[in-house]
């Protein structure tokens, strides 16, 4: 699987009624045998204020490299995916509850996603060989 991009932003109110403004969204854009797909992950706002509980990362930008800054709402639907490879087959996923939301981020090899960035910064897309090696293995 080549990853192409990895991003994330704020939601904004379009209408007053609406609830929006409470909500962020992740997406990852990979091609996985000739097909682009992106997986689009929302998830309440509040989670970005509480990662430290869950990440080793204490603020944002959680890393940065050569002229780029990660942040962490850019790295949630790689981290989802990375943790259940089967969302390739999905388009969408809501994640409201902090138990589900934290479950993500238990046993990921955070170093490892310096290379991912570094590679989508100079436009090369990052090969995904396996999902197993960003995860941490029991020893």
């Amino acid at each position: 699987m080549l990853i192409k991009e990895c991003k994330g932003y704020e939601l904004e109110k379009e209408k007053s009624n609406t609830s929006e403004d409470f909500f962020n969204r992740s997406e990852l854009t990979f091609v996985e045998d000739g097909v682009e797909k992106t997986l689009h992950v929302l998830y309440v706002r509040y989670f970005d204020e509480i990662f430290p509980e869950f990440t080793p990362f204490q603020q944002d930008p959680v890393f940065s490299g050569d002229g780029y800054e990660v942040n962490f709402k850019d790295i949630v639907a790689l981290v989802c995916l990375l943790k259940n490879p089967e969302l390739r087959e999905r388009k969408r996923l809501y994640i409201n509850s902090k138990n589900e939301f934290a479950s993500y981020f238990k046993e990921i090899n955070f170093d490892r996603f310096s290379e991912i960035f570094s590679a989508l910064q100079q436009g090369k897309g990052y090969e995904l060989r396996s999902s197993l090696e960003f995860i941490t293995q029991p020893k």
